[in-house]
């Protein structure tokens, strides 16, 4: 199984939470990818990226995305059967971005971990998009970024990645 990290916005590949859930992911014997998309601002853009990386790469895939790179996870898995979703502060409801509901993802486990204090994504879109499609959300004393709660979601990751590794 592969697991295919998406960055937000004003990320990067190797970002702090990418870097901290690859270790995680590497450790239950997963392989690893982390899609550079700095130079695409544009949401959609992203998501053909995406889907074009997993239409060459055998799978199954576990996407994992923070804010826009979540959107992008989420879209390109209408596209491309994934084995799961792990999504962070995932850009839901937010102006500017093509696809807002209609999203079809019965049977594919959905873990979502967003922070109460998020400025950028409204939690009260979180929790309606959770409530939506039954996914697993974590609630968080955190901010967008969700550094300061990074070793808890670490945490959940790794119980997440172990029941779907488990599974395929």
């Amino acid at each position: 199984m592969k697991v295919i990290f998406s960055h937000g916005k004003e990320s990067g590949p190797y970002g702090q939470k990418i870097v901290q859930l690859s270790q995680v992911a590497l450790s239950n014997g997963l392989q690893v990818e982390s899609i550079d998309y700095q130079s695409i601002t544009d949401p959609e853009a992203r998501v053909v990226k995406l889907v074009e990386v997993l239409s060459t790469t055998s799978g199954p895939y576990l996407l994992v995305g923070s804010s826009m790179g979540a959107y992008v996870s989420l879209v390109a898995s209408q596209t491309v059967p994934v084995a799961g979703l792990f999504l962070l502060a995932p850009a839901v409801g937010l102006p500017g971005y093509a696809m807002q509901s209609g999203f079809q993802l019965e049977g594919v486990p959905i873990a979502i971990c967003h922070g109460w204090s998020d400025k950028v994504v409204p939690v009260s879109n979180v929790i309606a998009f959770a409530e939506e499609h039954r996914a697993d959300l974590h609630l968080l004393n955190s901010d967008h970024r969700m550094t300061s709660v990074l070793p808890c979601i670490r945490s959940i990751f790794a119980l997440w990645v172990d029941s779907q590794n488990n599974f395929y």
